[in-house]
Order: C-alpha cells, then structure tokens, then sequence
C-alpha cells in the first residue's frame, strides 16, 4: 500500500475528508491532492498529519537483529 492509500485509509477510519485534512495542514485542498496523486507527500508533512489526526507515525527500518535506524 502506498503512502497516499494509507492517507486516504486514515481519512476514511477517522471520518475527515482529504479537503479538511488539507485545511488541517495548511494546505490547499488541490495542492494536497495533487501531492496524494504523484506520492510526493514529505516526511514533515506525514508528521503534521499524525499531530492533527491524533495518531502515531513511525518510519524505520528494522535490522535483522532487531534494531532500528530512524
């Protein structure tokens, strides 16, 4: 699943639209939405959301030993 399909998939399970997602981040609704459409949503940005969805995001990779690099 890509990082925009989770976006879309949030939205859904915490009942906002991608239009006030966009208003949440400051961002235009169409600027946001052409980001979603060519996946080019930044690290900052995925955070930002995460603050006003009250949700937790983590990017890492995971080491076979169990360690992760952030």
């Amino acid at each position: 699943m890509t990082t925009s399909e989770q976006i879309r998939v949030l939205c859904v399970r915490s009942g906002i639209s991608l239009s006030e997602l966009a208003r949440r981040i400051e961002q235009t609704p169409q600027n946001f939405t052409a980001k979603l459409r060519r996946n080019t949503v930044t690290q900052e940005e995925l955070l930002q959301i995460a603050k006003v969805l009250h949700v937790t995001y983590e990017q890492y990779f995971m080491l076979p030993n169990g360690d992760k690099i952030k």
